[in-house]
């Protein structure tokens, strides 16, 4: 179990239906990418990739899935990458309780890196802001 964090083209990623980002979007920014590999292989399906970017001490992974591109509980980078991804894809990043990553989140330092769920229960800042009472 884990907390999931969304690409998502709708005000809410659970009711995306009209604003779902198509499976070929998705395929065709992982192969316009560098950064990302399609890694079918690992048994999650055709959509499923990683990223080479700096997570330290996790494997990063993103997955389409039902008009949303998600991973789960995503460190800091992770987030920034998502919120990059996000913009390519007209959308934005969100957890699963409705709240939102802009992409701002630091990366280097950051001891408190995953996201939980008891970490971002207010929508409107980001985790790190919450943390941190930034």
């Amino acid at each position: 179990m884990g907390y999931d964090v969304h690409i998502t083209r709708a005000e809410h990623w659970a009711d995306n239906e009209g604003a779902e980002i198509t499976a070929e979007e998705w395929l065709a920014v992982v192969r316009a990418d560098p950064e990302l590999t399609l890694a079918p292989e690992v048994g999650m399906g055709p959509h499923f990739a990683r990223w080479i970017g700096p997570s330290p001490g996790v494997e990063a992974w993103l997955d389409w899935r039902a008009g949303d591109v998600y991973t789960k509980n995503p460190d800091a980078a992770l987030l920034r990458k998502m919120a990059r991804l996000a913009a390519l894809l007209g959308g934005h990043v969100q957890g699963d309780e409705g709240e939102r990553y802009p992409g701002d989140e630091p990366v280097d330092g950051d001891d408190a890196s995953a996201v939980s769920p008891a970490v971002v229960a207010r929508p409107g800042k980001s985790w790190w802001r919450r943390l941190t009472g930034g």
